[in-house]
């Protein structure tokens, strides 16, 4: 049909992967929760507005990587990259508690040992381990939802070409 937009091949395989999927929507879903993150943490309300963007956007590409790390731990113990098309909940669980287990280190490398940021006031710790409130609610309430979002879309990818 005239004005449809036709995916090329290489775009069709890109779709396809369960890899782009995840980082996709871990990169939407994780920039606006940065952003909303920011009174939580000392300066950053005082920054230049660029420089808040690129590290916010640093951050978010770091989640990123977090979150496609989460993947393919997944990926690997059950052998098959395409898990996200059936997730169970030992799949999502070992998912989200990747990434927990990986935010919570890197939380307390940055905060504690590099002084790469610090907390405001404002944001709520765990106290045995001094990890804010707002970055493990990052990795409880995003990553089910990128899974799903992932999921609809590598679904829906697969129900056109079927289609088509």
């Amino acid at each position: 049909m005239v004005g449809e937009r036709q995916l090329s091949g290489k775009s069709k395989r890109l779709v396809a992967l369960p890899e782009f999927n995840v980082a996709l929507f871990a990169f939407l879903l994780n920039y606006p929760w940065e952003f909303l993150q920011v009174p939580f943490y000392v300066t950053m309300p005082e920054m230049a507005h660029w420089d808040a963007v690129l590290f916010c956007t640093r951050a978010t590409l770091g989640d990123m990587l977090i979150t496609l790390v989460a993947f393919w731990v997944v990926a690997g113990i059950r052998r098959h990259r395409h898990w996200l098309l059936r997730p169970d909940a030992r799949a999502t669980f070992g998912f989200v508690a990747v990434g927990i287990a990986i935010t919570v280190g890197l939380e307390w490398y940055a905060t504690e040992l590099q002084q790469r940021w610090q907390y405001a006031e404002g944001m709520p710790t765990l106290t045995l381990l001094g990890t804010g409130l707002a970055p493990l609610l990052q990795w409880l309430l995003l990553p089910p939802l990128i899974l799903w979002l992932a999921r609809r879309q590598m679904l829906g990818e697969r129900y056109l070409q079927c289609a088509g």
